[in-house]
């Protein structure tokens, strides 16, 4: 049976780097939206880092792991922010790895709305390790026995619409389409950088002076995939713990928690349970993050 599921995780890393979804999705996207829109860029007040670990099909050799260290913050007493994040994300015999930098400018529209746009740039590397492949025809070029890999540019773009109770956000990252060609005897390659569609969402009610609860949403899109959707809720407790949910179509249910101390220092963790094909296996999802606040005066925006 699982030999089965190894068959699928290589179909399932090669095809990725041919067409359809290529960036690697997180139950914790709440927690840390600025890897998925640079509009986020010094959103808040203090400079912060934080550090993303999904395991995906624990117990299964080759299955999706991905990596992320980001940082950003607002440059003080003007409406910009910065930022940058560095990644790995591996299933099977092939990688991704590389960097973005990202770039924000913040309009304040009325008293209460304000208005980000973002862009963001880096490198990316796309990786192949035939020693991990056994093929039939062992002189077949298809997939070579050495390691192949390939860089290419990162392009994206962002904007927010936000307030202190509500954000509506857009961004597209992968823009530019590169071209992965991972062998030098080919003169052209269906393999290309794939343009995703984020649309992402929430809104903030205090049901009362120590509870709030927080309704979100990301809607996912790359063509020829349908659109995927992921719903979450979180209940938080005086700011501090916090108790969510997720569902994500076509994949998974999710539960959630967290805590923050002392409003600089924060963990969470997720666990997924698969509603997808993949479920018959007895096989589930995790997800650990940490995070680090450092505070900054107060900013004028």
């Amino acid at each position: 049976m699982r030999k089965i599921i190894y068959i699928f995780i290589f179909v399932l890393s090669i095809k990725n780097c041919m067409v359809a979804q290529q960036l690697p999705q997180y139950t914790n996207y709440i927690l840390n939206d600025f890897v998925l829109n640079p509009a986020l860029s010094g959103i808040g007040d203090d400079f912060e880092v934080k550090s993303n670990n999904r395991y995906q099909w624990v117990g299964i050799p080759g299955a999706p792991r991905t990596y992320v260290l980001s940082g950003d913050g607002p440059q003080q007493n003007k409406n910009m922010g910065y930022g940058g994040y560095v990644y790995s994300d591996v299933t099977g015999p092939t990688s991704r790895i590389g960097f973005d930098l990202s770039y924000a400018y913040h309009v304040k529209l009325t008293e209460k709305l304000k208005l980000s746009l973002g862009l963001s740039g880096g490198l990316q590397q796309f990786s192949v390790d035939g020693t991990q492949i056994t093929l039939h025809d062992q002189n077949d070029p298809a997939l070579g026995t050495g390691f192949q890999s390939v860089f290419v540019p990162d392009i994206g773009f962002g904007a927010l619409f936000y307030s202190d109770k509500f954000y509506v956000g857009l961004s597209i990252p992968q823009i530019y389409q590169a071209q992965l060609k991972f062998f030098d005897y080919t003169s052209s390659t269906i393999s290309t950088l794939s343009t995703h569609y984020f649309v992402t969402g929430g809104y903030k009610y205090d049901v009362s002076d120590n509870i709030r609860l927080e309704p979100s949403f990301l809607l996912n899109y790359v063509s020829p995939v349908p659109v995927q959707v992921d719903i979450g809720f979180r209940a938080i407790y005086k700011k501090m713990v916090w108790l969510g949910a997720s569902f994500r179509s076509g994949d998974a249910f999710s539960i959630m928690a967290g805590y923050t101390y002392q409003d600089y220092l924060l963990i969470a963790y997720s666990y997924d349970i698969p509603i997808s094909t993949i479920a018959k296996f007895g096989i589930d999802s995790q997800e650990i993050m940490f995070g680090l606040k450092f505070k900054n005066k107060p900013k004028v925006r």
